[in-house]
């Protein structure tokens, strides 16, 4: 489930990519995703990311918005293959997460 970063202590605050931070959600599953907008060389941007697998920045228009709950949506269900790093099944299941990794950035460029 995805509820606000810091109890929404962020929102308003200064982002990675130099904006201000209009979203900041976190993953109970251990996941964190930031929409930015009026980013230092974008108008928007994503940042987001597995703790411990990968972190990946969206740049993005004025479709940033709309994009965000759907890239939630994707990061959700590479969390449901069971991808936390310290999982005791992590090596079985290194495979399978590097795959959804690859399609998620495939898709969110």
């Amino acid at each position: 489930m995805w509820m606000p970063f810091d109890n929404g202590a962020t929102v308003g605050q200064p982002g990675y990519e130099g904006g201000v931070i209009v979203r900041d959600e976190e993953h109970q599953a251990g996941a964190r995703a930031t929409l930015e907008r009026d980013c230092k060389h974008c108008p928007w941007s994503v940042t987001c990311g597995i703790y411990g697998w990968f972190f990946h920045t969206r740049f993005l228009g004025s479709e940033a918005e709309s994009e965000f709950p759907t890239m939630l949506d994707g990061l959700a269900a590479i969390l449901d293959i069971g991808s936390r790093v310290d999982d005791p099944e992590c090596d079985s299941q290194m495979e399978a997460v590097a795959r959804a990794i690859e399609q998620f950035v495939g898709r969110f460029p």
